[in-house]
């Protein structure tokens, strides 16, 4: 029994191990995502992170500035959305598609 319980906090240390490697590559991958036909880009790191925003010139009406917070805040929403959904994925790869509770 003693024998099993080892072996568990051993692999939990393992796993503990491997998330935390895991959290340091994510906050180096990002996604982009681009709204109002490509005039708002945003790229998103694995932390959840907005790494930069570019707007086309074009975009930007001073006498609609509505539309562009519109634009900018649907291009922000979607990066952080893909960028949950990436690290979902790696996470499920790790714990083999357990979900534990807590975990990020």
């Amino acid at each position: 029994m003693m024998k099993n319980m080892g072996n568990m906090m051993k692999q939990a240390q393992q796993l503990q191990a491997k998330m935390a490697k895991l959290q340091e590559e994510l906050s180096g991958k990002t996604v982009e995502t681009a709204s109002g036909g490509g005039m708002i880009k945003v790229v998103a790191n694995g932390k959840q992170q907005l790494v930069s925003i570019q707007i086309e010139k074009e975009v930007v009406d001073p006498e609609d500035v509505e539309m562009l917070q519109d634009l900018i805040l649907a291009a922000v929403n979607d990066a952080l959305a893909k960028s949950q959904e990436m690290v979902s994925g790696e996470m499920s790869k790790l714990t083999g598609g357990l979900n534990i509770p807590g975990l990020m």
